[in-house]
């Protein structure tokens, strides 16, 4: 799919030129699903586009092979100095569990943490009369396994930006700079995101929310296309003056 954009009639739209200041990918919400997340890799590969890789966050949980997806990505970092991770909200669950299991553990759990532990063959507490040693001794566990990936997650960055083209892993504030956005909203959203248009002409690339149908509007170019529930992982080429998808 290819878009171009402008004003639709007297519809009151985004309408700022897409001038990223270099052409990248953006690719969407993983969540464990490392079949796919190969096989996008190779489309984008044999696309024949220019462009760095970036990546919106949200690696783990609910798919069946987190572990190896992590594990992807971490020696993808080290060998594509020009890639670049973003942390989305469920690395940060997976962080709040790592300091506080006790605290977080059932939460994230509920939210793909179950999966992520599977993946790692760690076996997390279940039932009500988990006790704080259980989840500790859960936790210890899952870091022995994970080995240098936690330091990784903690310090992936929230946001990037070429151009006038921002890459957030859920939303922007569209009344604030994108400086002073504030790490709620780039991990978990914004009520008045992709409906109140911003006035600073910066269009803004995110995943976050699965969207059956990607479409590119009021300055926002989703890529959450729902790779654990949908089996379609996306990613969206951004050059000049458009948007291009590629699905595995």
């Amino acid at each position: 799919m290819r878009f171009l954009f402008g004003r639709r009639g007297n519809k009151p739209t985004f309408d700022a030129p897409i001038n990223p200041g270099e052409p990248f990918f953006a690719i969407g919400d993983i969540h464990g699903c490392d079949f796919k997340l190969a096989a996008l890799l190779e489309r984008i590969q044999e696309s024949g586009l220019p462009g760095r890789k970036v990546f919106v966050g949200d690696y783990a949980d609910r798919g069946e092979d987190s572990a190896m997806v992590h594990r992807r990505l971490h020696s993808l970092s080290k060998e594509d100095d020009s890639a670049v991770f973003l942390r989305g909200n469920h690395e940060e669950m997976l962080l709040m569990f790592l300091d506080d299991p006790a605290e977080h553990g059932a939460w994230w759990m509920r939210h793909g943490g179950l999966q992520t532990c599977s993946s790692y063959r760690v076996a997390p507490p279940t039932g009500s009369d988990a006790t704080e040693e259980d989840w500790y001794a859960a936790r210890d566990a899952l870091v022995e396994q994970m080995g240098e990936i936690p330091d990784w997650l903690r310090n992936l960055p929230l946001i990037w930006q070429t151009g006038n083209v921002a890459v957030v892993h859920a939303a922007a504030d569209p009344e604030l700079p994108m400086q002073l956005q504030p790490e709620e909203t780039l991990l978990w959203g914004h009520p008045e995101f992709g409906t109140t248009l911003r006035t600073d002409g910066i269009w803004v690339v995110h995943g976050h929310v699965i969207q059956e149908t990607l479409e590119v509007e009021n300055g926002c170019i989703p890529t959450d296309s729902g790779a654990y529930a949908t089996g379609r992982l996306s990613a969206a080429w951004v050059g000049d003056g458009s948007v291009q998808y590629i699905t595995a």
